[in-house]
């Protein structure tokens, strides 16, 4: 039963983490373990292409589906850029101004394609400069 009370407990603090603070959790034990969350790749041969048969096709490259949000420059409006930079990560007031000054710095990480075109749009109607990576 000790175990059930050690993974509720986990995930409870886990839910209350923040976009950022997850990504950097997720860094942080892939480095530490010495594991990557990439998908692995199957080895082999497709059906129908035997060694030394038709020429092979190049590998098709992959469609990136994550993307990282990064703030370049903060632009005039540094007060709204680090509102905008509150509302999109849930950080607090201090760790908002951290990420702002930094610039440039990573703002959103991971996130899918809408997520990143919706948090740059918000950015660069605040004045900042914004990459999508």
């Amino acid at each position: 039963m000790a175990d059930n009370d050690k993974l509720a407990q986990v995930k409870e603090l886990l839910n209350s983490l923040t976009v950022l603070e997850a990504a950097q959790l997720a860094k942080e034990l892939q480095e530490e373990w010495g594991v990557s969350a990439a998908a692995p790749m199957a080895v082999g041969v497709m059906p129908g292409m035997m060694p030394g048969g038709p020429a092979e096709a190049p590998p098709e490259e992959e469609e990136k589906t994550e993307f990282d949000v990064v703030l370049t420059e903060i632009g005039p409006q540094k007060i709204q850029v680090i509102k905008v930079v509150r509302e999109l990560t849930g950080l607090g007031l201090r760790e908002s101004k951290e990420v702002v000054e930094s610039a440039p710095h990573a703002v959103l990480e991971g996130v899918s394609r809408e997520a990143a075109e919706e948090a740059k749009a918000k950015l660069e109607e605040v004045g900042a400069k914004v990459e999508i990576r």
